[in-house]
């Protein structure tokens, strides 16, 4: 047995044009993975990979050339948690509250997202999204969510009825529903690597596999000047890998460990991240014509999280739920994802009891949903009626930093916090930037650019 050898130019130039391609991806990936710093000092370091910290470093260098710049991340990529394991949908801006935070910066952020993937040909669908009404009960709150959606300045807003619902989506029913034609779907974990290809290549450094273990005042004469004080901040990695920094300021975007890494310097403990896990379904890939866009319910004001919704996806998958139950772990994506001391730190945390007391039933169905497949069926089938059973099978999971007070209150607002003494005060933390994070990041990352102006006095 043999294999024929045959030579044709514009096959050995496709050739050389991928091994090419495969070497420039190496050479990238190479420069950007890299875990022992090969500078030691910086002007300012982002500690976190996600897409908040990525499009805050990007919005920094952009202002800022001529300071020097790192990014740390704890994992041996960018957006391996909340920013690459979520729904993927560019929101509108319909559900906050008009002239907060959250409304501005989604609206303004959804507008620039666009914007940015059309710059770097990010590819994305605007595929729309219908917030459907299926009982009488709640008709009254989606008419107050189409004046909300109106005051915050969402364009193109229509309210449309039954007829309108099935030229929309034609296997969806309902009452009545908000059609937001500009919604739209993206992978955001691409958009996170865009963000840090950027960075790079205005000259930033990303540092991955590098866990921040401590944030210390600089020993004198150990960075910058014989006193220490030009780059007054040390942080450290892990010693066998030599991971050690100093820099002027410090700017955390930590996610899940927001509130940890906040404790370094100082900061209080409050707010507190506790972990929530979604749990999608996935639609069969046969039937994955099922649905054209975004289908969503109505929020119910008594509960704490959205319901089930149909969220089509870039591979052409459609994500069905999820629900929201507590992770046993702050990266917990599984039942038997267990870590003992955060999920001990976690259920002794007098916010989270009061929060489970308040919504204990609620609590036990969205628990019951992960596990009893029907019952999340029997939800979704309120929209979409066809579906079956056998049309689905269980998919990926996501976890949410859900920050919150000790009253059992979710933090809905934006959250900043730095040390009271001399050093803390090097350090700004944004212990919370609440969804939509990813549609708002860009926006999110002028406001923390602006802070961090302000703070620093750069």
């Amino acid at each position: 047995m043999f294999v024929a050898r045959v030579h044709n130019p514009f096959v050995s130039l496709l050739a050389r044009r991928a091994i090419r391609a495969s070497v420039a991806s190496w050479q990238y990936k190479k420069h950007l993975y890299s875990t022992k710093p090969h500078k030691r000092e910086y002007d300012i370091v982002i500690v976190g990979g996600g897409i908040v910290g990525m499009a805050t470093a990007q919005e920094l260098i952009t202002r800022h050339p001529n300071l020097s710049f790192a990014v740390l991340e704890k994992e041996k990529d960018l957006a391996v948690h909340q920013s690459g394991r979520n729904s993927g949908v560019i929101h509108a801006g319909i559900y906050y509250t008009p002239g907060s935070l959250r409304a501005k910066l989604c609206v303004k952020g959804m507008q620039k997202a666009y914007e940015y993937c059309d710059k770097h040909q990010i590819p994305y669908k605007k595929c729309g999204k219908l917030i459907v009404a299926v009982e009488p009960e709640e008709l009254p709150r989606l008419e107050n969510l189409m004046s909300r959606g109106i005051e915050n300045g969402v364009k193109d807003l229509k309210m449309v009825g039954p007829e309108g619902i099935r030229e929309i989506e034609p296997n969806c029913v309902g009452l009545k529903a908000i059609h937001s034609p500009h919604t739209g779907i993206v992978d955001w974990g691409l958009v996170t690597k865009y963000y840090g290809k950027q960075f790079e290549k205005q000259g930033g450094t990303v540092y991955t596999d590098f866990l921040v273990t401590e944030l210390r005042q600089t020993l004198e004469g150990k960075a910058g000047s014989m006193d220490g004080l030009k780059y007054p901040v040390t942080i450290v990695g892990n010693p066998e890998k030599d991971q050690l920094l100093h820099c002027r300021y410090v700017i955390t975007c930590a996610g899940l460990h927001s509130d940890k890494v906040a404790a370094f310097s100082g900061c209080s403990s409050e707010p507190r991240i506790v972990p929530f896990r979604g749990e999608y379904l996935l639609l069969n890939q046969e039937k994955s014509n099922m649905v054209n866009g975004n289908i969503y319910p109505v929020p119910d004001p008594r509960f704490p999280f959205l319901g089930v919704h149909f969220t089509p996806r870039m591979d052409g998958s459609v994500w069905l739920g999820p629900n929201a139950v507590l992770a046993f772990r702050r990266e917990g994506y599984g039942y038997t994802d267990i870590n003992i001391p955060e999920l001990f730190d976690a259920l002794s945390f007098r916010g989270l009891r009061k929060l489970a007391w308040n919504y204990l039933g609620y609590g036990v169905k969205e628990m019951y949903k992960g596990i009893y497949i029907p019952a999340q069926v029997k939800q979704l089938q309120r929209f979409v009626p066809m579906l079956q059973l056998s049309d689905v099978t269980r998919g990926p999971s996501g976890v949410r930093a859900q920050a919150l007070d000790c009253e059992g209150k979710l933090v809905d607002d934006f959250v900043f916090d730095q040390g009271k003494d001399e050093f803390g005060k090097k350090i700004l933390h944004v212990r919370n930037a609440p969804s939509p994070g990813a549609t708002s990041s860009l926006a999110i990352a002028e406001m923390i650019s602006d802070k961090v102006h302000e703070t620093f006095a750069l």
